[in-house]
C-alpha cells in the first residue's frame, strides 16, 4: 500500500476562457489528504471549491500544476484512463442526487457497478443497512424522501468501492435533520471503513463533521486546520 498522501496537489491552476476573459478558477492550489481522512471544504461561492472537485476526479484538465491521485499524475493519463479514475478510484456524490428516474433504487446503485464493470461485495447489504435503505431499494426515486434519495445516491458513489469519495455539497437539498443523518452516515463510511471523504460545503456546523477544514478564497487556500 502506498503510505503517501492519496491526494497530492501543486501548485494548481485553472484557467477558464470565456470571450476575451481568462477567468482563474484556482490559482496556485497546494493540497495533501491523507488515506482514510475527512476533508471539508469551505469557502463563498467562485472561490474555487467545485473545479478543484473537477479537477481531482478527472472531469476536466487542469491548466497548469501537478495532481496525484494514488501516486498517478493526472496529466500523464490518456482520456480512457481518466475515465477508468472516475469509475473505479473516485465516486461522486451530488447535491441534486443525479438519480435516474425511471430507475429503482436498487438499479441506480447497480448502473454504477455494471458501467465499472464491479464485482459483487457480499458485504455491501451490511452498507445499505447501515444507510437504512435497505427496504427501500426497490422504489423508484420519485416515491423516496429527499434524505432517502441522497442516501441511494451514496451507495452508488462507493458500491465499487472508491480510493476516494467526492461529496459536493450532499446536505445543501435537506433540512436539518435528513442533513445530520446523512452527515452521520459519511462520518460513518469514515470510521467503519477507512473511506477517504472530500466534502464541499457552504456550512461550518456540516464541515465540523470533517478531521480537518480548508477554507478557500479566490481559487486559493486560505486556511487549513482541524475541525
Amino acid at each position: 500500500m502506498n503510505d503517501g498522501p492519496i491526494v497530492s496537489v501543486r501548485a494548481l491552476q485553472k484557467i477558464y476562457r470565456l470571450g476575451d476573459v481568462d477567468v482563474a478558477a484556482l490559482r496556485g492550489v497546494d493540497l495533501d489528504v491523507a488515506r482514510g481522512e475527512f476533508l471539508s471544504i469551505i469557502g463563498p461561492s467562485g472561490s474555487g471549491k467545485s473545479t478543484l472537485f473537477n479537477v481531482l476526479g478527472g472531469l476536466t484538465p487542469p491548466t497548469s500544476g501537478q495532481v496525484f491521485i494514488e501516486g498517478r499524475n493526472l496529466r500523464d493519463l490518456s482520456d480512457r484512463q481518466r475515465t477508468e479514475l472516475r469509475k473505479k478510484t473516485v465516486g461522486f456524490v451530488f447535491q441534486k442526487y443525479n438519480l435516474l428516474p425511471t430507475l429503482t433504487a436498487r438499479d441506480n446503485i447497480e448502473i454504477a457497478r455494471y458501467i465499472a464493470s464491479g464485482p459483487e461485495d457480499p458485504h455491501f447489504t451490511d452498507v445499505l443497512r447501515m444507510l437504512g435503505i435497505e427496504k427501500r431499494l426497490n422504489h423508484k426515486p420519485r416515491a423516496l424522501s429527499g434524505g432517502e434519495q441522497q442516501r441511494v445516491a451514496i451507495a452508488r458513489g462507493i458500491v465499487n468501492r472508491p480510493a476516494i469519495l467526492l461529496a459536493d455539497e450532499p446536505t445543501g437539498n435537506l433540512d436539518t435533520e435528513n442533513s445530520t443523518a446523512v452527515l452521520g452516515l459519511l462520518r460513518d463510511l469514515n470510521q467503519r471503513y477507512g473511506q477517504t471523504i472530500l466534502m464541499i460545503t457552504h456550512n461550518p456546523e456540516a464541515a465540523a463533521y470533517g478531521h480537518r477544514i480548508i477554507t478557500m478564497r479566490d481559487g486559493r487556500v486560505e486556511h487549513s486546520g482541524l475541525a
